[in-house]
């Protein structure tokens, strides 16, 4: 007679479909990034916070008050030993994470690139207790710290770790790039006596924070600038900093389209075929800059 437990057995040519069923569920979660904290106790004066839920929804991130950087690497064969810190934007509200942080990891990996984004503090959510001075400009310091902390066991060429922003985002990226790099040597905490250097900068419709009134540092890094010329706030920022660029003798490319407006994010979504293809106008910069090649030989 046959037992409750036999009518419950799946026939034996449903076994490796289950199988393979499984470990396909079982890939898909072990393949989820890894998130990294960029304090492990919290953000100094706010670690009563790192506790705090964040608020993700659709395209955004929000309620961020343990920043964090979000790992995405390379396959082995593909790697060449670059690196990029995303900060996606969102007005210094919000974060537009999915479209301005996972879609340009994605794309940097297939470049062999090895992507981190970050989730900085929002100054301007409701409510925010942060400044927009000083927590995203710190909070991007020591995320670039905190890579470089670990670039041999990311397989990282420490002369080529860069960042990249979008709107906001890219108001965070001059935050980093124009402020003094030099790590506190007197530091007791070990990430924070590292530089945070940043060895070329990609800004996509910027806003104008954080770029000097003055000139430029003299070892300003390489630069990548573009904006759609119908995207009016975001585009002056952009002359600015070539201005600047050209003054101080610095490497720097700009792409201003005709058409495209605000936050078109990496183009996919655009009817416009410029601006659908500019991520391959960033790549042609990468390329010509000597960003991908290969990885030196260990």
């Amino acid at each position: 007679m046959k037992s409750v437990f036999d009518s419950l057995r799946a026939p034996h040519y449903l076994v490796p479909l289950f199988l393979a069923i499984s470990a396909g569920v079982f890939l898909a979660r072990t393949e989820e990034p890894q998130v990294i904290p960029l304090w492990e106790k919290g953000a100094p004066g706010f670690q009563d916070r790192r506790n705090e839920p964040e608020l993700a929804k659709d395209y955004w991130v929000r309620n961020i008050h343990n920043p964090s950087i979000t790992i995405f690497l390379p396959t082995k064969e593909k790697s060449n030993g670059a690196g990029v810190l995303i900060v996606p934007g969102g007005g210094h509200r919000e974060l537009v994470f999915n479209a301005e942080g996972v879609e340009p990891a994605k794309y940097f990996n297939e470049l062999g690139v090895a992507a981190f984004v970050l989730k900085h503090r929002l100054a301007r959510e409701t409510n925010s207790p942060y400044s927009l001075q000083i927590h995203p400009r710190q909070d991007a310091q020591r995320a670039m710290r905190l890579i470089r902390s670990r670039a041999v066991g990311w397989n990282l060429d420490a002369n080529r770790i860069g960042a990249l922003g979008f709107s906001a985002g890219g108001e965070v990226v001059a935050m980093l790039v124009y402020s003094p790099p030099a790590g506190d040597k007197n530091s007791a905490d070990p990430i924070d006596r590292i530089d945070c250097r940043t060895d070329f900068q990609i800004v996509i419709y910027p806003g104008p924070l954080g770029v000097p009134q003055d000139k430029i540092p003299a070892d300003a890094p390489p630069a990548f600038f573009l904006v759609a010329n119908d995207d009016p706030g975001h585009v002056g920022p952009v002359l600015s900093q070539l201005e600047k660029y050209r003054q101080a003798n610095r490497p720097v490319e700009v792409h201003l389209y005709a058409r495209g407006g605000h936050g078109f994010n990496m183009g996919r979504r655009s009817k416009l075929a410029s601006i659908k293809g500019w991520p391959q106008r960033m790549t042609d910069w990468l390329e010509d800059s000597g960003i991908l090649a290969p990885a030196p030989a260990r």
